[in-house]
């Protein structure tokens, strides 16, 4: 091979290199500036049917409804927050972990279900909240003659529950065994049928 064409072959290879580096140069140079892309949000996949997970029709009023609702969260070891003829609220405190610690949050609404007053539909949603255990240290100053005031970590703190997680409940198995509560409960408030006396 001449000179001349491995001299021409060494120039159009320099000439490659060097549009590939002022192409890669001007792609970094355009993202200068920018602000950063926003990470997108997840998607929560929310599908509405006809499953009555978290409802159940009651042959009772809503006040009753209700307060068989009481009984059952009260029976469980629940604090009831609110109680009236409409709406119900319970909280219940767990500890799986010894760092970590969940709070459930039960609400029972009771609307009427027939124009008599007499049929009664109980709807309940139940809020898990999670928690978990952190230490937070604490910061002493110390006066130094030459350098003023320093502020330096120690190893005394105070722990501190911090919430790291929020969930409705959807499991079905929870929500019959609820229902299937309270329906015993109902079955105590009904009157009993009166008793017919034999004439003679």
């Amino acid at each position: 091979m001449s000179r001349l064409l491995r001299g021409r072959w060494a120039k159009a290879a320099v000439r490659g290199g060097t549009a590939v580096a002022v192409a890669l140069l001007m792609t970094a140079c355009g993202g200068l500036g920018r602000s950063p892309v926003p990470e997108a949000m997840p998607k929560v996949q929310e599908k509405f049917g006809s499953a009555a997970t978290y409802s159940r029709l009651f042959d009772a009023t809503p006040a009753q409804t209700c307060e068989a609702a009481r009984r059952a969260l009260l029976s469980q070891g629940y604090i009831v927050n609110k109680a009236d003829q409409e709406t119900v609220e319970g909280q219940k405190s767990f500890q799986p972990r010894p760092d970590r610690h969940v709070q459930m949050n039960i609400r029972v609404t009771c609307v009427p279900e027939s124009s008599d007053g007499q049929l009664s539909m109980g709807f309940v949603s139940a809020l898990q909240d999670s928690f978990a255990l952190k230490m937070a240290s604490n910061s002493a100053s110390l006066g130094v003659s030459m350098l003023g005031s320093v502020s330096v970590p120690v190893a005394a703190g105070h722990d501190s529950m911090i919430k790291i997680g929020s969930e409705t409940v959807t499991s079905d198995q929870f929500y019959d065994s609820f229902f299937d509560l309270m329906r015993r409960y109902l079955l105590v408030d009904v009157p009993a049928e009166p008793v017919a006396h034999n004439k003679r």
